[in-house]
């Protein structure tokens, strides 16, 4: 499985490769969730929600996590969504099961 940073930062898949955005990872990959919503940066930060919600340690602070994060983007937004699944669709972002990542 990706790391968080590989997950938020994956523009695309390549077989079974995910295709990773290695400038934007390592300007931004240490930032939280909330952090790098606050930095525009909504896709990479609602993966990163997403990757903690399935994979992080402690679910009460991944759903924490993901609530701040619809909450915060249905404000800027103006949007209303509710579940995680309607913004997945939204980003076309989803958990893969992958074994290698391409880093450009």
């Amino acid at each position: 499985m990706l790391s968080r940073e590989d997950f938020a930062f994956t523009i695309g898949y390549d077989g079974e490769r995910a295709v990773v955005d290695g400038k934007a990872r390592s300007e931004f990959g240490r930032l939280g969730t909330m952090e790098l919503a606050e930095k525009g940066l909504y896709r990479a930060a609602f993966a990163s929600a997403l990757w903690e919600l399935n994979q992080g340690a402690s679910k009460e602070r991944a759903e924490a996590d993901m609530r701040a994060f619809i909450d915060y983007f249905n404000k800027l937004a103006g949007t209303s969504y509710s579940r995680a699944e309607d913004i997945q669709r939204l980003f076309g972002v989803a958990l893969e099961s992958v074994s290698r990542t391409l880093v450009l």
